[in-house]
């Protein structure tokens, strides 16, 4: 073959999909619009395609993992991800502290504010009032928060609970005082684990604190535990998926659950399928930026996993994905084969099965 000839194969390999412009349509449902933004460049076309990678990963009924980090309950999304633990577009979160804080502050009644960056912050702590960015919320209802973590946790069994254990006691408690519709509210009500790798980084860790300070026996987390039943997750229900929102610990624990269960079980194997919505960089060597590519030499994800890197503000990115799904993906999360699990009874159930959801791998 002459170069010249090398050279007209490549281009014809390489300029086979054109960009198509963007149209302005307002009678897009927002599954139509994502779908349309395929065809564009740079994060458009990233956005686009985590949308059908999700969609993917329902209609292939594998387990999705969905890893929350950030402000994101402050910031106006909590609704969100109580939905689509509703609707099982997700079937396990692993959250930071915070998260599920913020979410328990709204469900019990209180609100954060619209405020601004641009602002004395001597005067807000006179004020007792917090700053999340350009958010607000008031001090003196979280010490109040904290106290009412402390009480909930001294009336629980004295034993040691996973997070996964303690957060379903929680969500149960929420929905009996309030009846309010939240992120821990819908995991309980839904029968949707939820994990909290670092729940002592957070309100809820300090509640939890306030308690054992009163009494020895309350507040026992065992976060290790949480590890063990996460990998027993992935050897159940080897078929698995990541969505990650903001990085941080949840992402690590979502990617390690699939190393650990490959120690305790060979052939285990790495997700099958990842989406990353991050504003970070990897080139920083921070985990939070880290590249999907890297967690495959890790064997977090499997060689063959179809995967997407948005770089983006979760808050933008969200409840465009979010909205994609109800829109364009109703019959295919109505038709879905969800693993089901008796939260209260620490069971879940494969293929007809019940099997212990259990600390420790057998």
């Amino acid at each position: 073959m002459t170069k010249s000839d090398k050279l007209n194969r490549d281009k014809k390999s390489l300029l086979r999909t054109p960009v198509e412009p963007l149209q302005v349509n307002g009678s897009l449902t927002v599954d139509e619009l994502l779908r349309r933004m395929e065809t564009i460049s740079f994060q458009g076309r990233n956005l686009g395609t985590a949308r059908r990678v999700w969609e993917r990963m329902i209609k292939d009924e594998v387990f999705i993992f969905l890893g929350i980090a950030g402000a994101l309950s402050a910031g106006g999304l909590r609704l969100a991800i109580a939905h689509l633990v509703e609707v099982r577009a997700v079937d396990c979160l692993v959250s930071t502290g915070a998260n599920l804080y913020h979410d328990l502050h709204e469900t019990r009644g209180r609100r954060h504010f619209i405020g601004t960056a641009e602002i004395d912050d001597r005067r807000l702590q006179e004020a007792h009032i917090d700053r999340v960015y350009d958010t607000f919320v008031d001090e003196d209802e979280f010490i109040e928060n904290d106290e009412w973590i402390a009480d909930f946790a001294k009336s629980l069994e004295s034993r040691t609970y996973t997070s996964r254990e303690f957060l379903y006691q929680l969500g149960r408690r929420l929905w009996d005082d309030t009846k309010q519709d939240g992120i821990l509210t819908a995991a309980y009500r839904s029968n949707v684990p939820i994990f909290c790798p670092a729940i002592a980084d957070s309100s809820i860790g300090m509640g939890l604190s306030q308690a054992r300070h009163t009494s020895s026996t309350s507040g026992q987390i065992d976060v290790i535990g949480d590890i063990i039943e996460s990998a027993n997750l992935v050897i159940r229900l080897p078929r698995t998926a990541s969505i990650v929102l903001g990085g941080g610990t949840p992402k690590n624990f979502i990617n390690q659950a699939s190393v650990q269960a490959e120690y305790f079980s060979r052939g285990a194997g790495g997700h099958e399928y990842a989406i990353q919505v991050i504003t970070d960089t990897p080139h920083y060597g921070g985990a939070s930026g880290s590249s999907l590519n890297e967690a495959l030499s890790w064997g977090k994800l499997a060689e063959h996993a179809s995967h997407v890197t948005v770089n983006a503000d979760a808050t933008i990115a969200l409840p465009l994905l979010a909205s994609g799904l109800e829109s364009g993906s109703v019959k295919v999360l109505r038709n879905r084969h969800r693993p089901v699990f008796d939260l209260s009874g620490q069971k879940m159930i494969v293929n007809g099965q019940s099997l212990p959801f259990q600390r420790f791998i057998d």
